[in-house]
């Protein structure tokens, strides 16, 4: 209330006082004119109170408080021009929100928000083609009663969302999702889901073609390493030209050898269920194994330490383990050079087990570590020829560890050393 409007309540007071004492002077009840004056006032006053707690009730919210005048038709005014104001801040939130939902309904990917608990909230159309929801009977529903695949259901609640999650479509097994889910608000969940099925189509047809290109060349090239072994097994009834050629021919089928069963391995890999139920794979045996061919390999010219916890299992399956951790080891045998320092650990801790290789070879800038999980990714080209790689090891390594739920993390730095560590969580224990 401005200062004009308390001086003008003062002055109505005060001229009712007057008024009251006027009567009182006439009648000469100076006391039952004053208690007439201000019951009238409070009359009045209580009159305006139920008007406005009537207008508070209405079922309209959109209209207009009732007109009155003196201090009451100042309040009722400002309670105009609020109510004006709220409408129309109201129409431009309206104007944003059909705005928003003219847009996500423009959307092909399905845009779906989620309270704290999971429940369904709102969605827009292209969820209704992706995953089959309805209006409004799947609305206030819990969105993994809706969405029933299995791994949908760990995905959500693993609290784990940095990574997108792919499955076949609950409306049809020819449609596969991509399903993104993010935190925001008060803990509700946003929830992003485009359609690749276009993206897993030629995916597979990758897979299927690099599998099929690897098998049928396994044939030809038994064949030619076959030749070459006959023709070397008569080296002293040929020129020392000749031997030379049928060594590097030898070698090179050999490391074609190589490639083909890494790249069949990957799509065993790719093409196979993970191993949820698997037996414990008793892993200090499994590593000494892998120590004996590592030193092997590296022809007594490494020194290799091992710290092993003997009693700790983990659960997998032991062929594909094997490859993984052969990988690394046999890596750290070949980047460093001859006298240098490879240590081993296995162990474990609160948040699960860990394989630990370290090496003090050669390095890798940091600016490579990204990428060195891709396949045939190659720090230095120079490389892949003096050491006799494949460019699939981490590749395997990595695709290995993914079925078995693990992760596998790198340190290295140019010159001093590179560490591998693989980690699994602990319910790949035993």
């Amino acid at each position: 209330m401005n200062q004009d409007w308390q001086g003008a309540l003062v002055r109505r007071l005060l001229l009712l006082l007057a008024g009251c004492l006027l009567i009182g002077l006439i009648t000469g009840e100076y006391a039952w004119a004053l208690a007439l004056g201000l019951g009238g006032y409070l009359a009045w006053t209580i009159r305006q109170i139920r008007r406005l707690q009537q207008w508070l009730k209405r079922d309209q919210p959109d209209d207009p408080p009732p007109d009155s005048h003196g201090i009451w038709g100042e309040i009722f005014d400002s309670l105009y021009q609020l109510q004006r104001r709220d409408i129309h801040l109201r129409g431009q939130l309206q104007s944003v929100i059909d705005r928003v939902q003219g847009s996500t309904a423009a959307l092909k990917d399905a845009v779906i928000m989620l309270d704290s608990d999971a429940n369904l909230e709102w969605w827009n159309p292209a969820a209704e083609r992706l995953l089959g929801l309805k209006k409004p009977q799947d609305s206030g529903h819990a969105i993994t009663n809706l969405v029933r695949h299995p791994s949908f259901k760990e995905y959500f609640e693993s609290g784990r969302h940095d990574d997108p999650l792919e499955l076949p479509s609950p409306v049809s097994d020819r449609l596969w999702l991509q399903i993104t889910i993010t935190r925001y608000g008060n803990s509700e969940y946003l929830m992003v889901v485009r359609d690749i099925t276009r993206l897993h189509q030629l995916e597979q047809m990758r897979k299927d073609f690099v599998a099929n290109v690897s098998h049928e060349l396994r044939t030809p090239l038994t064949v030619i390493t076959g030749y070459l072994e006959t023709m070397l097994e008569h080296s002293e009834e040929q020129s020392p030209q000749w031997t030379r050629a049928l060594q590097q021919m030898n070698q090179q089928a050999d490391r074609m050898q190589h490639l083909l069963n890494d790249l069949l391995l990957l799509a065993k890999l790719e093409a196979t269920d993970p191993p949820t139920s698997a037996k414990p794979v008793n892993v200090s045996a499994l590593l000494e194994s892998i120590r004996s061919d590592a030193l092997a390999l590296s022809a007594d010219q490494h020194s290799i330490s091992f710290d092993v916890d003997a009693s700790l299992q983990l659960r997998g399956r032991e062929s594909e383990l094997r490859s993984a951790f052969s990988n690394l080891l046999f890596n750290a045998v070949k980047y460093s050079p001859p006298g240098g320092q490879i240590y081993l650990r296995w162990w474990r801790d609160e948040y699960g087990a860990h394989l630990a290789v370290q090496d003090s070879g050669i390095g890798i800038e940091s600016k490579h570590l990204p990428r060195l999980t891709e396949r045939f990714y190659r720090v230095d080209s120079s490389r892949a020829s003096s050491t006799g790689g494949t460019g699939l090891g981490l590749a395997i390594v990595k695709h290995v560890l993914l079925r078995h739920q693990g992760r596998l993390d790198i340190q290295s730095t140019l010159g001093k050393g590179s560490v591998f560590t693989c980690s699994f969580p602990r319910s790949r224990t035993e």
